[in-house]
């Protein structure tokens, strides 16, 4: 007998089934479900422990709901089956069902969550047959970050997203055991404890120790050949693991500086290697040697960054050491892997030598400019190319880090939505999820709103325009000709908007334009660096700007600058509040 699909508009009094074992994440998967449903089809499915005898249907969540075996699963995969009056969705422990679920939603349902405060979901009109349907899914990154302020405060939207690096909570799935990596060094040899007695445990550069510093993160690297440095780490990564048993792995890895140690023994390791990696990746290995003597179900990870990017010669890292490999470098303009950039070829070349000798790769790669949040930053088109050449390239997980200390930067909502979409299914069209997330978004007024984004990333192209993760608007092709489209453009999807909801988001969307038009003033520490005319001009630009900031919960102006020291100067500058 042929299978038959299921009419989703032709479900009630079916049941959504949870076995009594579920947990909290298939649990929480049948609630999401049953709500989002609930909005497509009108339908109130009831969650039940036991399948009714007399529900004409049922919807199975979970592995034991559905019948099926938990262990056959990745930690995040998921089968979705539809037919003869059954549905069922279920995967792996803990995030399998509830990533499932989602995936159920926006491909049989057409549900796309947005933002956390804006979720599509189409309402059927009639007849929606799914099925017969048997699938399959399992992510091809099982690390996946995309650093926005507005996944952290909001961890049931990330998970939506399936992003899975924000919280513990068991209901949305916990994160993945494989923490991202982060500077450590000065916490776990910080020189304030150790440099006034042992200076000889940090770098030596130009024949003096630099130690001590209250903060270490930008001003010293240890002395990596020192034994004592050795066991003085190893120690403090004992006890770090130790404290966190459920993690998956641990960092070792160097300050946010370039002032590694130059010392014979360090220099005499860097240069048989071709690569200041050499002294790094000596001492990762002995740390490495020591955790998996007694946690051997942990990794040890360390960065390749700045000075230590490039790969070693000869020295392989351990089994348990994984590499993540950091694009501080790379032009945002360009593809990472466009054969023309010169910046990213060097990049192209570190990556391919380290998938050569380690199997755990991992890449932190960089999406806004940490000097201007709020400037336009045309660097979209090359999210999809840059998530598929990492994945082409066999990278476990993906950190991109964006404006992650910070709510509301440059077009965060469509950054983000992209991001996560690619992330999860890199074989997705980045062009796909930007037109999907203007239309749904930004309705009516999506137009205007796309020609100046279009603009934007036209005009730096045109210019040939080559940069990293920091400048101002020149570095970015941006001039006062194209904040002035920017304006007007936003003008026109202003008058567009026909509600207030949509008219709220397009506000929100203006703040880059707006940013761009003040960049004549946005640096002057006083009033006599601008001219009378040029402030009298930035001063309704100003309020704008900053009313609107205020009003939709932006909090910085750069990465280490929150958007009140932003108002500060330009009321002081511009003489806001006498005018």
């Amino acid at each position: 007998m042929t299978a038959r699909g299921v009419d989703l508009w032709d479900v009630w009094e079916w049941d959504v089934v949870v076995a009594p074992d579920a947990t909290p994440a298939e649990q929480y998967a049948a609630e999401e479900f049953r709500d989002h449903f609930r909005r497509a089809t009108g339908a109130a499915l009831p969650v039940v422990r036991t399948a009714a005898e007399g529900a004409r249907g049922h919807v199975r969540i979970g592995p034991g709901a559905a019948g099926w075996n938990a262990e056959a699963f990745g930690a995040e995969d998921s089968r979705i089956a539809a037919g003869d009056g059954r549905i069922a969705i279920a995967g792996g422990r803990p995030r399998g069902t509830l990533y499932g679920v989602y995936t159920f939603l926006e491909d049989c349902l057409g549900v796309r969550f947005l933002t956390a405060d804006h979720t599509h979901v189409p309402r059927l009109s009639g007849p929606c047959l799914v099925g017969p349907l048997e699938r399959t899914v399992r992510p091809r990154l099982s690390f996946r970050c995309p650093y926005y302020g507005e996944n952290t405060a909001d961890p049931a939207f990330a998970a939506r997203l399936r992003v899975n690096t924000v919280t513990d909570d068991a209901r949305l799935g916990g994160r993945d055991p494989m923490t991202r990596l982060t500077h450590t060094f000065l916490r776990q040899i910080p020189s304030g404890v150790h440099g006034a007695a042992h200076p000889e445990y940090y770098a030596l550069r130009d024949g003096v120790r630099l130690a001590p510093f209250e903060d270490d993160r930008y001003e010293t690297q240890p002395c990596l050949s020192h034994p004592d440095v050795l066991r003085i780490v190893t120690d403090a990564v004992l006890r770090e693991i130790a404290e966190n048993p459920s993690r998956g792995n641990v960092s070792v890895c160097q300050n946010d500086n370039k002032k590694h140690c130059q010392c014979d023994a360090c220099r005499a390791v860097d240069e048989r290697e071709g690569s200041a990696m050499g002294s790094l990746l000596t001492f990762v290995n002995a740390v490495a040697d020591a955790v998996a003597a007694r946690h051997p179900h942990v990794k040890v990870g360390t960065f390749a960054y700045q000075y230590s990017r490039r790969a070693p010669r000869r020295l392989r890292p351990r089994p348990n050491v994984q590499i993540q490999l950091c694009s501080i470098e790379c032009c945002m303009m360009h593809a990472i892997d466009d054969p023309d950039c010169p910046r990213n070829v060097e990049f192209c070349r570190d990556l391919a030598d380290w998938g050569r000798i380690c199997d755990d790769v991992r890449i932190w790669n960089y999406n806004t400019n940490f000097h201007n949040y709020l400037l336009p930053c045309p660097n979209l088109r090359v999210i999809e190319p840059n998530v598929r050449y990492f994945v082409r390239n066999s990278a476990r997980g993906v950190f991109m880090q964006a404006a992650g200390n910070a709510r509301g930067a440059e077009l965060c909502d469509l950054r983000n939505y992209m991001i996560a979409g690619l992330l999860w299914d890199p074989s997705r069209g980045g062009r796909e999820l930007f037109e999907e997330f203007l239309e749904l978004h930004y309705a009516e007024a999506a137009g205007p709103i796309r020609r100046f984004i279009d603009l934007v990333h036209d005009n730096a192209s045109a210019r040939g325009v080559h940069h990293h993760c920091f400048g101002r608007a020149a570095d970015y092709g941006i001039d006062g000709t194209i904040a002035q489209a920017g304006l007007d453009a936003f003008d026109e999807a202003l008058a567009l908007a026909c509600s207030d909801e949509v008219r709220a988001r397009v506000e929100k969307a203006s703040i880059p334009a707006l940013r761009a038009a003040l960049e004549p003033v946005w640096y002057a520490g006083s009033p006599e660096e601008v001219d009378a005319a040029l402030a009298e001009r930035m001063r309704p630009l100003a309020r704008r700007l900053l009313e609107l900031c205020a009003r939709h919960g932006v909090t910085h102006a750069h990465e280490y600058g929150g958007i009140d020291e932003a108002r500060t100067r330009l009321e002081a500058v511009l003489g806001l509040r006498a005018g």
